[in-house]
């Protein structure tokens, strides 16, 4: 018996091995299997992000930017050349004292639009863009948006449309000079709005410094970029001889001026002060006399 028993042991043995290498390679099999299953799940997430990705960034290129606009005039006759779509942008840092558009200031307010919305407004009046005419984007300060500008801009120089943009220039810095430059590159005409040529004066007239507004009607010259220069003639402020013979002197430098435009001051905005409980700093100051314009025109004509 015990014979028979030290028989079966090493039959007994032999078989614990052999199963056990068994179990041994069935589980190095397992594990191999097990490690290709989360290389291949690892790579499958891989791929279902990077088309994920792609898909948003497809998408957000359909995306059309957004900005805020205060009001729209059809057929602008006084914004640049010939008849223009005029959109003016809500949102501005400047506080002329003569501003007649109060309601422009606060940034945030007005309508949000697209730029395809406005682009396919602009668009409905193509035929009556004679005499050089287009879009003028005014504001408010329209730089303050000039992203949301310049992607409007771009959809409509593709559609052959002429583009002009009114501005005062006070976001521009001489610290970053190319900040714009996109937008520039898509505006065929600058309107540029010099309050007063007096640092000091144009502080009292604005509440900022005109060094910026300065510094980019310089840098609008050295990229050659079309400007027509525009100045309100304000009784007892800017209708001084002096200030604008000082005006001329910086302009004439500036190949690029086209056109310089002297606009009246007027009191048509004041109302509107009244509606907005609003204070009108410029209360009883009459327009300037049909002589005055006539002179400040002289001073500042540019051959």
């Amino acid at each position: 018996m015990i014979q028979c028993l030290y028989k079966k042991i090493p039959r007994a043995t032999d078989e614990f091995m052999r199963t056990h290498r068994r179990g041994a390679r069935l589980k190095r099999e397992v594990s191999f299997v097990w490690a290709i299953m989360t290389v291949w799940s690892a790579f499958a997430l891989f791929l279902r992000l990077t088309a994920a990705k792609a898909n948003a960034g497809d998408k957000g290129s359909d995306m059309s930017l957004t900005g805020h606009i205060h009001s729209f005039e059809s057929f602008g006759t006084v914004d640049g050349p010939g008849i223009r779509f005029v959109v003016f942008m809500q949102g501005c840092p400047m506080r002329c004292l003569y501003c007649h558009n109060p309601d422009t200031w606060a940034a945030g307010a007005g309508t949000e639009y697209t730029s395809e919305d406005v682009a396919s407004r602009v668009l409905k009046y193509k035929n009556y863009f004679t005499g050089g005419g287009g879009i003028t984007v005014s504001g408010g300060e329209p730089m303050l948006q000039a992203e949301f500008v310049r992607e409007l801009f771009t959809l409509l120089k593709a559609k052959g449309i002429h583009t002009a943009l009114d501005t005062s220039g006070i976001m521009f810095s001489a610290e970053n000079p190319r900040a714009f430059d996109g937008l520039l590159e898509v505006t065929d005409l600058v309107l540029l709005d010099i309050k007063h040529i007096d640092d000091g004066e144009h502080k009292k007239l604005t509440g900022h410094s005109n060094k910026n507004i300065l510094a980019f009607a310089e840098y609008l010259a050295r990229i050659n970029k079309p400007v027509w220069i525009r100045h309100v003639l304000v009784p007892g402020i800017t209708d001084d001889d002096g200030c604008l013979s000082r005006l001329k002197a910086f302009i004439s430098p500036l190949s690029n001026i086209r056109k310089v435009e002297v606009l009246p001051y007027h009191t048509m905005g004041e109302v509107k002060y009244k509606k907005l409980g609003m204070p009108y700093a410029l209360e009883g100051v009459r327009p300037p006399e049909p002589d005055r314009i006539k002179n400040a025109r002289e001073i500042l004509s540019i051959k």
